[in-house]
């Protein structure tokens, strides 16, 4: 199986880039052109060819969702973080929900269709170094995602998990988003075996690990004391970690 990974891997991987290739001045034109509703569809579609791209490593993703998400309000998806390929599929299964990230601001520059996405889509970009900006920064984005009615993804483990185990959560963004957006939900996300893509290193790639994301029951932010908010949302995320 190896050995047909680093014959496949380069194939995924000029397809991949060449999609974010592509898509990149495709952003440019639809924003400075048609403006924010026409980004956001050619996000949605980015997101879906990047999705397909997978297959090419024989990786179907799926979206197990047995809960209606309530809608007219600002939702917070709130995950574990096993990959970068645990992004596209959560761009394009809840698209209907404006989904912004929160990423750190190393992203913001260098990668074709990712940076210019993040640094006007209303991404949150925070410096890890720098608390004072990271916390203006979330405060600003927390009132956009309550005023737009945007859903807002965070991965509060902070760093991806490289093999799958769940790493503790931090408090510190959700806190800032949850209190800007009390009348808002949480919705909590368990992916899993997105980390086997990386199973041997940056290269090659795994082959042939279906990828799940199990959407959980909706949580009213101002139903529970933060803390207790916390404890629910991360044991309902990590207790279906595979």
């Amino acid at each position: 199986m190896k050995i047909l990974s680093y014959i496949i891997s380069p194939i995924f991987i000029l397809v991949f880039f060449l999609l974010l290739v592509i898509f990149h001045p495709l952003q440019w034109i639809s924003l400075n052109v048609f403006g924010h509703k026409a980004h956001d569809k050619v996000v949605a579609a980015l997101n879906f060819f990047l999705v397909k791209s997978l297959l090419i490593l024989g990786i179907p993703i799926r979206l197990i969702n047995k809960h209606t998400l309530p809608e007219d309000t600002s939702l917070i998806f709130v995950s574990n973080h096993q990959s970068t390929f645990d992004i596209p599929p959560i761009g394009w299964f809840f698209r209907k929900h404006h989904p912004k990230f929160v990423a750190k601001i190393e992203l913001g520059k260098g990668i074709p269709s990712v940076s210019y996405n993040l640094r006007h889509g209303g991404a949150a970009l925070i410096n890890r170094k720098d608390a004072k900006q990271a916390l203006t920064e979330l405060g600003r984005f927390s009132k956009r995602i309550r005023e737009k009615k945007w859903g807002a993804i965070i991965f509060p483990e902070g760093t991806r998990s490289r093999t799958g185990k769940p790493k503790p959560f931090s408090t510190n963004g959700l806190k800032m988003i949850t209190k800007y957006n009390p009348d808002g939900y949480i919705v909590p996300l368990t992916i899993n075996n997105s980390w086997k893509v990386f199973k041997y290193g940056k290269f090659p790639l795994g082959l042939g690990s279906p990828i799940s994301i199990t959407t959980h029951k909706p949580i009213k932010i101002d139903s529970l004391p933060f803390d207790e908010l916390m404890k629910e949302v991360e044991t309902a995320v990590t207790n279906h970690i595979q």
